[in-house]
């Protein structure tokens, strides 16, 4: 391959795939250096994660796996409090504003830490975790704080975010000395680089106004129908795997200090050297996990426009350590050195990246399984509805149970900008 043909095959979900099984049939044929599976345990796994499902969704009527659930954590309807602030918006202007929400409070949600919270001024409530970033981002961000336009506060824009720093930033957190959160500088460089990024790739984000939003008209642009007066007809299809290589171009220069192919960052792509291949590029991990969630929480205001997502199931699980959790706490995989339990790992750690190859490949085994249990088709239970089910929720449940804190079986040294 060629480097410009490594680089697109490294942001599709395909590679993903690819790369995440070849390292599952090593670990089946206990050729790794530090996990072993064994698939005896996929039945009781899908067991486990069908009754959460039940408990969580009694209908089995079970929504997409994205950032829109956490803005409605503890029974509050922020989303309505935000759609009383966009009357008057038509449905494009919305989705745009939609757009600027959820893709600034992924990029902020890499892991916060067990010792970190946010008390919600409006509702008293407390929250900790991805909950309490997807609050106070969506607080922030309802308070204008990513917007440079004082008369428009309801946006993400280039000025705004170049424009924030850690000592802007770390108020909305309510980040202090003794409620600290992990990566704070790292977040703050991110959407600074986000800011950035807009400038450059004037083909998904336009000229003017320049914010992460203006993707919904690309998106537009790509649908198999040409979009009529700025909406979509409910005939336009787009395919899932289009929004996420779109975001993995237009954000790729986000990243900080990643592996690179001619000058290019690859943003969430690591190596193993368990993998063979003439080229470098073929002993690379891809997992893309931010902007695969990022991706799940970006279709549905795709689908409030008309657009009908093809191939969902083209997109992986997700790489990170609630599902990977789940599958090493209920001995899906097994760890051939308990020492690793010990100590803080980072990310490009052979250890790290085994665990969210085999988890990425395990989620699919999980999600076929529990099909079959329920009787059911992709179609009408695709992965993203048993990640939101489903297995992240089950890998916070049966870490709560296990560990004080609910903390992951592994522990990762995070700079804030991939879990």
């Amino acid at each position: 391959m060629t480097n410009d043909q490594t680089l697109a095959y490294l942001r599709t979900p395909t590679a993903i795939r690819e790369r995440c099984d070849r390292l599952f049939t090593l670990a089946c044929a206990d050729e790794l250096a530090y996990f072993c599976c064994d698939l005896s345990q996929l039945n009781p796994v899908a067991d486990y994660v069908i009754q959460v499902m039940r408990d969580e969704y009694p209908d089995l009527n079970i929504p997409f796996h994205s950032r829109w659930r956490h803005f409605e954590v503890g029974n509050v309807p922020r989303l309505e409090e935000l759609n009383r602030l966009l009357a008057g918006l038509t449905p494009l202007q919305k989705a745009q504003t939609q757009f600027d929400l959820a893709i600034v409070s992924v990029l902020l949600d890499a892991g916060a830490g067990a010792d970190w919270h946010y008390g919600e001024p409006e509702t008293g409530l407390v929250f900790q975790r991805s909950e309490g970033l997807a609050v106070a981002s969506f607080r922030m961000f309802c308070q204008g704080a990513f917007s440079s336009n004082p008369d428009y506060p309801w946006q993400a824009d280039a000025k705004g975010l170049q424009n924030l720093t850690t000592e802007k930033l770390a108020p909305g957190f309510q980040v202090t000395s003794v409620n600290p959160l992990l990566g704070l500088e790292g977040r703050v460089e991110l959407l600074q680089r986000l800011g950035q990024s807009l400038y450059t790739f004037p083909r998904l984000f336009g000229t003017e106004n320049l914010r992460p939003g203006n993707l919904v008209n690309y998106f537009l642009s790509q649908s198999t129908e040409k979009a009529i007066n700025s909406t979509a007809a409910p005939s336009q299809k787009l395919p899932a795997s289009t929004v996420l290589t779109t975001l993995l171009e237009g954000l790729g220069e986000i990243w900080p200090g990643r592996l690179a192919i001619a000058g290019v960052n690859l943003g969430d792509v690591w190596f193993h050297s368990a993998l063979e291949g003439d080229n470098l590029g073929d002993r690379y991990v891809p997992f893309h996990k931010l902007s695969q969630w990022l991706t799940y929480s970006l279709l549905e205001p795709l689908q409030e426009l008309g657009l009908e997502i093809t191939g969902l199931d083209e997109l992986t699980g997700l790489a990170e350590y609630r599902n990977g959790g789940l599958c090493l706490d209920l001995g899906l995989l097994t760890l051939k050195d308990r020492d690793i339990l010990q100590q803080q790992h980072v990310p490009s750690s052979g250890v790290i990246v085994e665990w969210r190859a085999l988890t990425v490949s395990l989620l699919d085994r999980i999600a076929a399984t529990i099909r079959q249990q329920l009787n059911l088709t992709a179609t009408q239970l695709p992965l993203v509805k048993v990640l939101q089910g489903g297995t992240w929720t089950a890998g916070r449940r049966i870490a709560a149970h296990l560990r004080a804190g609910g903390i992951p079986p592994i522990q990762i040294k995070s700079d804030g900008t991939v879990f």
